[in-house]
């Protein structure tokens, strides 16, 4: 019969432990004593007991373990009411504070830090307190059945948002009820959404209520009526030259039609009417239900990944020949946008008597891909940093953002983002995928455009509104000569753009402190205060 081998166990003691004994206690520890020639006590007998070592093994074994965890628990973060993360989950680090948003970076240094960190707000919230005297004409505004607006919008997505913002307040001047905008077809996208495609038309309404009367059509008293039309209204006007121009033939017609409304209204306006601006663009113009739904999902799905930045890029070939700049991409790729430009003069909206090299140098052209990535640098962004980039499909294809992919791999669209079949019922509907992109972009950690443009001006006033949330404006007339200074060390160029944009990182900015401002962009101080009067929307 063959021998049993004899089974041997191994019990694991921390390192920590061993290394904490000397060599010779450890000796005297692993060896058996020798035989004593004299008759052993009960003491000494123990000591050559297998058991007694057995345990006293385990015992130190759970001190080593003890120990370890008591040296951890600083760092463990553990909660009750929160499972453990598998292996697909990544860790939220937002936690909303107040109105704001406030960053936590396990185990990131202080520069990481300071990239996520969001500006002072200030104390700043919404205040939409209308006047005594504005709240006794609503009553009779919100029965006006003799007058009605109607208007026809034009041009993108925000474009069109703000022609409705001057729609409700035009309507409002002239006491007049509001016939729910049209939407004219886009000549470039060719999407022939309607408003309730795009926006909550029963929530708009109601929230207007005692504002401006709001009508899905005119009245079967009206449809015969012969409307005053007016094509194009001066820009900028006042509230006294819509009266003089319009009250007079809108009570006798009964019937006033305004297209191309883009920036005609003045930016500065009595308080209450500045109030209602902010209402109907932060409150009002909520999107539809489908676009809520799919646009808070990817909001969501972003934010599982940690804190993110969103970034509006214009790089579609569509914005190079508009405003005369060069992609910078290759000879090749400049070359088709100039040939373009001469074909198409008129779609030439920069100043036409500016080199490409001047526009740049003035801060009038879009950051390509590779200026958008040492701005992001130079301020301190992470390289791990989520980032969702919102826009058209750039000129030169993913080419053109090999800069930022290289840089920050961990690059995202509504595209990579949403499942299989999400994004079906938008397609071809450019509206309403520039609105699923608007939902992302408002609710990031982080938002920059690369361009100035009514989706950057939009979203830079609806995060002030909800608490001055961090937006990065870009310094571009005072950074670009640094971009172009290639002798410059990286520590000196990063501390001269962090310093460049100092002041322009989201802060409340007083939006009288320069003429011409939209309060839709910079709500302080009509549409917010910070004293001890509470938020008041109705």
């Amino acid at each position: 019969m063959a021998k049993l081998k004899k089974k041997v166990s191994y019990i694991s003691v921390p390192s920590e432990i061993i290394t904490s004994l000397s060599s010779s206690s450890l000796q005297s520890l692993l060896l058996s004593p020798r035989k004593s020639s004299k008759s052993p006590s009960r003491f000494i007998s123990a000591f050559k007991n297998p058991k007694f070592w057995f345990f006293f093994l385990i015992f130190l074994s759970l001190l080593g373990i003890a120990r370890i965890r008591v040296s951890l628990d600083p760092l463990l973060t553990f909660s009750s009411s929160r499972p453990c993360s598998g292996p697909g989950d990544a860790p939220s680090s937002i936690a909303a504070v107040g109105s704001g948003v406030s960053i936590l970076k396990n185990g990131s240094d202080d520069g990481e830090a300071e990239f996520w960190k969001q500006p002072e707000g200030l104390g700043y919230r919404p205040c939409l307190d209308f006047s005594g005297e504005y709240r006794r004409w609503s009553v009779t505004v919100a029965k006006e059945r003799k007058k009605y607006l109607m208007v026809v919008v034009s041009g993108g997505l925000n474009q069109q948002r703000n022609q409705i913002v001057d729609a409700v307040v035009i309507a409002r001047i002239l006491g007049a009820a509001l016939v729910v905008p049209i939407l004219q077809v886009n000549v470039i996208w060719g999407d022939d959404s309607e408003f309730s495609d795009i926006f909550d038309l029963e929530h708009f309404k109601k929230t207007l209520a005692k504002d401006v009367r709001i009508v899905s059509s005119l009245p079967s008293t009206h449809l015969m009526s012969r409307p005053v039309e007016e094509k194009r209204t001066p820009l900028h006007v006042s509230p006294q030259w819509i009266r003089g121009r319009y009250l007079k033939r809108l009570n006798r017609e009964g019937v006033l039609l305004l297209r191309g409304l883009d920036s005609r209204l003045s930016k500065d306006l009595p308080s209450d009417l500045q109030k209602l601006r902010c209402k109907v663009a932060f409150h009002a113009l909520r999107f539809s239900a489908p676009i809520l739904e799919l646009g808070n999902k990817l909001a969501e799905r972003m934010q599982s990944k940690g804190p993110y930045i969103a970034l509006h890029l214009r790089l579609e070939k569509d914005v190079w020949v508009r405003t005369g700049c060069l992609p910078g991409l290759s000879r090749e790729y400049d070359e088709i946008i100039n040939n373009e430009r001469k074909l198409r003069p008129e779609l030439l909206t920069a100043r036409s008597h500016m080199t490409y090299h001047d526009r740049k140098l003035a801060g009038l052209c879009p950051l390509n891909a590779l200026d958008v990535t040492r701005l992001l640098k130079a301020l301190g962004a992470p390289r791990k940093a989520q980032i969702y980039w919102a826009g058209g499909t750039p000129f030169g294809g993913q080419d053109a953002l090999l800069p930022l992919t290289k840089e920050f791999p961990h690059f995202h669209n509504k595209d990579s983002l949403s499942l299989p079949g999400e994004l079906e019922p938008f397609s071809n509907k450019a509206s309403l995928l520039a609105a699923i992109d608007y939902i992302v972009a408002e609710n990031s950690d982080v938002f920059m455009p690369s361009h100035g443009g009514n989706m950057g001006h939009v979203i830079q006033g609806h995060r002030a509104y909800a608490g001055h949330k961090k937006h990065i404006t870009p310094n571009k007339r005072e950074m670009l000569p640094y971009f172009l200074n290639f002798s410059l060390p990286e520590s000196e160029f990063n501390r001269i753009i962090k310093e460049l944009h100092q002041g322009s990182l989201g802060q409340p900015e007083i939006r009288t402190s320069k003429a011409g401002r939209d309060v839709i962009a910079y709500p302080v101080p009509e549409c917010m205060c910070n004293d001890s009067r509470t938020e008041h929307v109705l």
